[in-house]
C-alpha cells in the first residue's frame, strides 16, 4: 500500500476546529474518565470530573463543547459515553502503528513502556543507525537498521514516529521518516524539527521542563531568600539545555 494510502491520523466525530489547548487536555480526561469507570462510577458531574483531571469546570465544560457533549443538568456526564467520545475523537477506536527511531537509554525504556499498548498504540519496529545495535532484543522485537524504515513504513502502515536520538541525528531522522511517508512525530530530542506542511510534531523536551521547575524553585528561594545562587562560571549552559 502506498503511503498517499494509507489512513491519517485524524480525530473522528465533531472534531473540526477544536483548539490545541482542548486537543492536549482530551487525553487527561480520558485518564481521569478511565480511573473513574475502574471505581464503578456510571456518571460524574463537571465538577468531579474537573478535579480528578485538574482543571477548573468551566473550562472543561467549553471543551467537551467541542465535541458536542454537554451533559445532563442535575445528573452530569455518563462516563461510558464520554470516554468513546472522547476515544473517537482521539483516533483511538483503532490502533495506531508506531515506529521509535534510536534505541539508546531513552529508546530503550520507551520500547517497553506498556502505557502505549494499552492506549491503542502498537510498536510496529524499532530502528537504529548504529550497526552494532541492530539485531538487538528489547521488548520482543529486533532492533532493526534505519535502512530499512522505508519498507516496514509501507508494509505496518504506519503513520507515526517516535525520535529518542540525540539532537544531532534528530533532523535528518525526521526527514527519513517524513519520506517514508509517517505523518505525526513525537520528537523527544532537544531541538526544533523543520518538516512540511501536514506534517504534525509533538516535542517532549525533559530538560526543559526541568528548567522551568527549577525557575520556579529559584523564585520560592528568592522569595525566602535562603539561597545564594551559583555564580554563572560554575555553570555550563550546554548541559542546562542539553545539549
Amino acid at each position: 500500500m502506498s503511503s498517499g494510502n494509507r489512513p491519517r491520523i485524524r480525530a473522528a466525530g465533531r472534531t473540526r476546529g477544536v483548539p490545541e489547548a482542548t486537543v492536549a487536555r482530551l487525553p487527561v480526561y480520558l485518564r481521569a474518565l478511565h480511573a473513574l469507570a475502574d471505581a464503578g462510577h456510571d456518571t460524574v458531574s463537571s465538577e468531579e470530573l474537573a478535579v480528578a483531571a485538574g482543571v477548573n469546570s468551566a473550562k472543561l465544560r467549553k471543551d467537551l463543547s467541542h465535541l458536542g457533549s454537554y451533559g445532563t443538568r442535575g445528573v452530569g456526564y455518563e462516563v461510558a459515553l464520554l470516554v468513546d467520545q472522547i476515544s473517537r475523537a482521539l483516533g483511538l477506536t483503532q490502533r495506531w502503528a508506531v515506529v521509535l527511531v534510536g534505541v539508546g537509554n531513552l529508546g530503550h525504556a520507551l520500547a517497553g513502556y506498556a502505557g502505549f499498548a494499552s492506549r491503542g498504540f502498537r510498536i510496529a519496529a524499532l530502528f537504529d543507525a548504529d550497526a552494532e545495535r541492530v539485531g538487538e532484543r528489547i521488548a520482543g522485537q529486533d532492533v532493526r537498521h534505519i535502512d530499512d524504515l522505508d519498507r516496514v513504513v509501507a508494509e505496518e502502515q504506519v503513520s507515526i514516529g517516535v525520535i529518542a536520538t540525540p539532537a544531532d541525528a534528530a533532523q535528518e531522522v525526521a526527514d527519513r521518516l517524513v519520506e517514508a511517508g509517517v505523518t505525526s512525530i513525537l520528537n523527544f530530542a532537544p531541538c526544533v524539527l523543520q518538516v512540511p506542511d501536514g506534517v504534525d510534531v509533538r516535542k517532549v523536551d525533559l530538560a526543559l521542563e526541568l528548567q522551568i521547575l527549577s525557575f520556579h524553585e529559584q523564585r520560592k528561594a528568592d522569595s525566602a531568600g535562603t539561597v545564594t545562587p551559583l555564580p554563572a562560571s560554575h555553570v555550563d549552559a550546554r548541559e542546562v539545555v542539553g545539549q
